[in-house]
C-alpha cells in the first residue's frame, strides 16, 4: 500500500501512527515525528545518517522533534485552511458593476488587452504598434471589479504543510490529484519491496490491470478549474487542462508514466464509494482468472474555494457559522478548526479533505511465488444502491445490504468468534448529523442480526477529514495499521455520543482501544446511493487461508522469498524516512505505436514486454454444428 494525506505517507503506517500518536512508546512516536518532519521539508537524512534541519543544523533525532514538534503536529491532519486555497485577503473574486460616468473617461492599455468585441460607445484611438486611448462617452460602463470574498469554511484536512508532490519527479502543469497518484503509486511499489519490471516480466501483459480514479476529476486551476474559468477570468485555456480533467486520469497516468501497462484499464466513479469500486473490479478480475494482479486507488484534491463553495451550500460542510453555532461561541480558533470534524457526537457537517491512496491486489499464487509481504485479504467488495429516493444525496437502504452481506461472508469464512469477538468497523463517519443516525442504524441493526454485542468502531475522519473518492483508501490503509499495531484510533473529537445515535451495540470511544482484530468491514455510503462495503482480511488470517490451500511446504518456500522482499522494503523506508523520495516516472521512454509489433494468429509480441500476449481465445457458445 502507498499514499498521502492529511496525516503523512501510507508506507510505513505512517500516517496511521500520526492518529494514535499519543498512544505510540515512545521510540515509534519519535520516528513518526521525524518521518513527518522529513515528508514537511522541516529535516532530512544526510549520507552519513545524520539530522540536518531546514536551516542546515545538524542536529540529534531527539533534538529535532524537540524543535519541531509543535509544528508538525499543528500542520498534519484537520486545521485551519492554508494558501494556497485562500490568499491572505480571501478568496479572489470579481463583482460586477455598472459605473455612471458623469463626464467622458479616457484610459490607455495595451492593444492585445482590447476585448474582441468592443462596446458600441468606446473610441479606440492608436498611440503606438502596441498601445491604443480608449474614449468612453458619459453614460454607463459596465465593469469587473476586481474583489476578496471571505472564506465561509476554513477547514480541511490539506496534506501535511510543507508537501508539494510535484517537487520530487519532472512535473510540468499537472493537476494536484495526479501529481498525488505519481507520488502515491510509486509509495505503494517502494513499500512492496518488489520490482515492479521483475513483477510485469512474470504476466503477459493483458494479466495486469490498472483501476483508478477519482470522485470530482481535477477541479483545479490545471485542470477543469482553469479550463472553466478561463473565459470569465480572461486566462487562456491551455492544450493540458481539458485531458487531464478526467476523473479516470490516475488511472491514465499510472499506465502511461509509473506501471507502462498495456493491461486492463478502468476508473470508476462512486462518490465517497470510489475507492470501494476499484477494488471490487479488481476482486473480481483475479478471481475469475482474467488478470493476476491489479493496482487499485484513487487521488482526490477538492479543496478549492469553488468545491468547498459548492458542498457549502448543499448545507453538508461544516462552516464557521455552524461550529460557532455549535458550541456557542463568538470566534473560532485553530484548536476549534481542528475538532470540526465529529462522527457521531454533536456535529453539524463534514469537513473536506485531500488524499491518495492505492494497494497493489494479486492472487495468492502469484503472492507466494513473489515472496509478497502480505498486509490483508478482501474476498469481496458488496455494492447495492438505495432504490427510490426523496433526495439524490439522501441517505437509503443499500447500505444495509452491503455491510449485512460483508459481515455475512466473514461469518462463513471465520465462524461467528471471529467476527462478534475479533471484528471491527470502519465507519464512513462523515460528521453530518443524518450519517450519525443512518450509518450507526445499520451498524446496529447489523450487529443485532448476528449477535454481536459489542462491536468497535473507528472513524478517522475526526482526524484526516472527508477525501470524497479517496476515504475508503484511507480507512483500508488505517485497517492495516490497526493489524500491523493492534492498536484502533479512537474517535478523537468524539465528547460524547449524541442522543440520536444508535449506540446500544456499538463501541464508540474517544481513547485509542487495543484490538487483536480477524476481521475490518470498510464501510462507504456516497452521494446518489452509491454504498460499498468489504470484509478486510487481518494478515494472519489471510496466512491461515493460504495454508489451507497452498499447503505448509508452499508457505515456507514463501517465507524465504520474503525475507529479501522484506529488506528492500525496509531500506525504502528508511530512505523515505530521512525524506529521499524516489517517485517512478518515467516519460517518453519505451513508447510504442503500433508498427513495432508482432502480430500472427496465435500471439502479438510487444518489444520491451517479456512475455506475448496470447491470442488463443476460447469460443464461449460452443460450435454453431
Amino acid at each position: 500500500m502507498g499514499g498521502v494525506n492529511a496525516a503523512g505517507r501510507t508506507s510505513g503506517h505512517q500516517a496511521f501512527r500520526r492518529t494514535v500518536l499519543d498512544a505510540l512508546p515512545q521510540d515509534e512516536r519519535e520516528r513518526t515525528l521525524l518521518g513527518l518532519a522529513s515528508l514537511m521539508a522541516l529535516a532530512k537524512l544526510d549520507d552519513q545518517g545524520q539530522w540536518i534541519d531546514a536551516e542546515d543544523q545538524a542536529l540529534t533525532p531527539a533534538a529535532l522533534v524537540e524543535r519541531y514538534r509543535e509544528r508538525i503536529v499543528s500542520h498534519t491532519l484537520i486545521r485551519r485552511i492554508e494558501p494556497p486555497t485562500y490568499d491572505a485577503q480571501g478568496i479572489v473574486a470579481n463583482r460586477a458593476a455598472k459605473l455612471e460616468l458623469d463626464a467622458p473617461l479616457s484610459f490607455r492599455l495595451r492593444r492585445r488587452e482590447l476585448p474582441e468585441q468592443l462596446p458600441a460607445q468606446w473610441e479606440v484611438v492608436d498611440l503606438d504598434a502596441r498601445h491604443v486611448e480608449v474614449r468612453v462617452p458619459q453614460g454607463a460602463l459596465e465593469v469587473l471589479l476586481p474583489d476578496h470574498r471571505q472564506p465561509l469554511v476554513n477547514s480541511a484536512g490539506q496534506l501535511p504543510s510543507g508537501f508539494e508532490p510535484t517537487a520530487f519527479y519532472r512535473s510540468v502543469h499537472h493537476p494536484r490529484a495526479l501529481a498525488m497518484t505519481i507520488f502515491g503509486a510509486s509509495d505503494c511499489l517502494g513499500q512492496s519491496g518488489l520490482e515492479w519490471q521483475e513483477v510485469a516480466d512474470r504476466l503477459p501483459p493483458d494479466q495486469v490491470a490498472v483501476y483508478a480514479s477519482n470522485s470530482t476529476g481535477q477541479l483545479d486551476h490545471e485542470g477543469w478549474g482553469g479550463l472553466l474559468q478561463s473565459f470569465v477570468t480572461g486566462n487562456r485555456a491551455t492544450s493540458k487542462q481539458m485531458p487531464l480533467g478526467y476523473g479516470q486520469m490516475p488511472a491514465d497516468f499510472l499506465n502511461a508514466y509509473v506501471l507502462g501497462s498495456v493491461g486492463a484499464t478502468a476508473g470508476l466513479q462512486g462518490a465517497c464509494a470510489t475507492f470501494l469500486y476499484n477494488l471490487r473490479m479488481a476482486v473480481d478480475d483475479i478471481r475469475a482468472g482474467r488478470r493476476r494482479v491489479a493496482m487499485v486507488g484513487t487521488a482526490d484534491a477538492p479543496v478549492t474555494a469553488e468545491v468547498i463553495e459548492g458542498f457549502r451550500v448543499m448545507s453538508a460542510l461544516a462552516d464557521d457559522q455552524s461550529l460557532k453555532a455549535l458550541d456557542a461561541l463568538e470566534l473560532l480558533t485553530d484548536q476549534d478548526y481542528q475538532r470540526a470534524c465529529r462522527p457521531f457526537a454533536r456535529n453539524c457537517g463534514f469537513t473536506i479533505a485531500e488524499s491518495a491512496q492505492f494497494v497493489l491486489v494479486m492472487d495468492d499464487a502469484l503472492a507466494l511465488e513473489l515472496g509478497a509481504e502480505l498486509l490483508g485479504s478482501v474476498p469481496e467488495v458488496f455494492v447495492n444502491a438505495d432504490g427510490w429516493k426523496r433526495s439524490i444525496s439522501a441517505p437509503g437502504v443499500g447500505n444495509y445490504v452491503t455491510m449485512a452481506k460483508s459481515v455475512s461472508l466473514a461469518r462463513a469464512i471465520l465462524g461467528e468468534e471471529s467476527v462478534q469477538r475479533r471484528s471491527f468497523v470502519h465507519a464512513h463517519g462523515t460528521s453530518t448529523p443524518k450519517n450519525r443516525t443512518t450509518e450507526s442504524h445499520v451498524f446496529d441493526q447489523v450487529a443485532a442480526a448476528f449477535s454481536i454485542e459489542r462491536w468497535p468502531v473507528a472513524a478517522i475522519k475526526a482526524y484526516i477529514g472527508h477525501s470524497q473518492g479517496s476515504a475508503a483508501g484511507d480507512q483500508i490503509a488505517s485497517a492495516i495499521g490497526t493489524f500491523h499495531h493492534r492498536l484502533m484510533p479512537g474517535i478523537a473529537t468524539l465528547d460524547e455520543v449524541a442522543d440520536d445515535v444508535f449506540a446500544e451495540r456499538l463501541v464508540l470511544s474517544r481513547e485509542h482501544l487495543e484490538l487483536d482484530a480477524d476481521v475490518a468491514f470498510i464501510n462507504a455510503k456516497g452521494f446518489g446511493g452509491n454504498n460499498a462495503s468489504a470484509p478486510l482480511l487481518s494478515p494472519r488470517i489471510t496466512e491461515r487461508l493460504l495454508t489451507q490451500r497452498h499447503g505448509e511446504a508452499a508457505m515456507s518456500a514463501w517465507r524465504r522469498k520474503r525475507e529479501k522482499v522484506r529488506e528492500a522494503s525496509i531500506a525504502f523506508e528508511q530512505r523515505s524516512l530521512g525524506g529521499r523520495f524516489e517517485p517512478r516516472y518515467t516519460f517518453g521512454e519505451g513508447v510504442l505505436e503500433g508498427p513495432e509489433l508482432t502480430i500472427d494468429a496465435q500471439s502479438i509480441t510487444l518489444p520491451g514486454y517479456a512475455q506475448p500476449i496470447s491470442l488463443k481465445i476460447a469460443n464461449p457458445f460452443g460450435s454453431l454444428d
